[in-house]
């Protein structure tokens, strides 16, 4: 009776806990719904806020260069000068634009014709590998090089080859400073030993580093004809943005916890093995926390150190524009700006996401 009786209370409970619930997974589903369209549309808010006063200011600053241009006219040659000026503004003459911030319809202008002038460029190398590829399967079957299209590169050439070069610096960032961080780690000595030139050689200027990756590569390259400039790229960013990665590594394998290491002993596992089956696991967390370090490192000093090297990415294509001067060349540095910050974004949510692959500590913060 007292067994019958239980069981009629656990049911009891148990269908009592069951009502509940389906009376709240639907609030709770509600709840969510309405949190995450909140949080959509204080995004939406919030881009549409800095929409609006990008435009005020790029129109402020227009009248401002505007107003300018025409007094200065005034000043110099007169009224009827002056009204010529004016007339010639506000006929939306290239000629005679104020070149100031660019507002936000002139940017999206400018990328509508860069994705244009891809296709066009992408239709013309079409063409050329149609027309050379007879001759050039003769001079592959010759053992010769095939002939290769030399024309300028579209924006979204520039935009790959950027990635290119700073995916191709992060993996030597990462093959040297990984395990150099482990060696390091695994010693005291050897801890103190290095710790003055890590503390020397961390804070120094991507200028710096490209300098003295050029001086190398150019005496290693002496006498070769080839564009060195991708090489002496990926280099600089390598060894400019590979800090973090050396320090976090040391910094973890020296953390790892000393009970796995007599746990290791007690197992008599080598060097190796205890390396890749304790150290290197229990390190991991504090590893791609440099890893994703050193990648947003590689990619903010890239600009600056394709600009230097003359490399046809980014960092040129700013500077090229910028020296350009024409009426459109501060709408597509605009552009380029903005596709640096969301690419930069996106690596960062790539490592983000292999790190929460690979390790176990899932409470990585965003």
């Amino acid at each position: 009776m007292e067994q019958e009786m239980v069981l009629k209370n656990e049911k009891s409970l148990s269908s009592s806990l069951k009502q509940i619930l389906s009376k709240l997974t639907p609030s709770i589903k509600k709840d969510g719904i309405i949190k995450s369209l909140k949080n959509t549309g204080i995004t939406l808010l919030s881009i549409l806020l800095f929409i609006g006063l990008w435009q005020m200011g790029s129109k402020a600053l227009y009248n401002k260069e505007a107003d300018y241009r025409v007094e200065k006219a005034l000043q110099e040659r007169g009224e009827e000068a002056a009204a010529a000026e004016r007339a010639c503004i506000e006929s939306g003459d290239s000629s005679c634009q104020p070149n100031t911030l660019p507002s936000p319809s002139q940017v999206w202008a400018s990328l509508k014709s860069l994705v244009a002038d891809h296709q066009v460029i992408r239709a013309d190398k079409a063409a050329f590998a149609e027309k050379m590829a007879v001759t050039n399967e003769k001079m592959i079957s010759q053992g010769k090089d095939p002939i290769v299209y030399t024309g300028r590169a579209s924006f979204v050439d520039i935009v790959l080859t950027s990635i290119k070069t700073v995916f191709a610096g992060f993996l030597l960032a990462m093959f040297i400073a990984v395990p150099i961080g482990i060696i390091i780690g695994l010693s005291p000595s050897l801890r103190s030993a290095f710790n003055w030139f890590i503390q020397i050689f961390k804070p120094v200027s991507p200028v710096v580093w490209y300098l003295l990756v050029f001086m190398i590569v150019k005496t290693l390259y002496i006498g070769d004809s080839s564009d060195n400039a991708f090489v002496i790229s990926f280099i600089s960013v390598g060894l400019c943005a590979m800090w973090a990665t050396l320090v976090n590594t040391a910094m973890g394998v020296a953390s790892v916890d000393k009970d796995y290491i007599n746990v290791a002993k007690i197992l008599k596992l080598g060097t190796f093995q205890k390396v890749f089956k304790v150290i290197l696991p229990s390190s991991l967390p504090l590893i791609f926390t440099g890893l994703r370090i050193t990648l947003s490192v590689a990619w903010m000093v890239l600009i600056a150190i394709e600009l230097l090297a003359q490399s046809q990415g980014l960092g040129l294509f700013v500077w090229e524009e910028f020296q350009n001067g024409a009426n459109d060349s501060n709408s597509k540095i605009i552009v380029a700006m903005f596709v640096i910050g969301i690419i930069g974004f996106l690596l960062d949510r790539l490592m983000l996401a292999v790190q929460n692959m690979v390790s176990f500590n899932k409470n990585e913060m965003a």
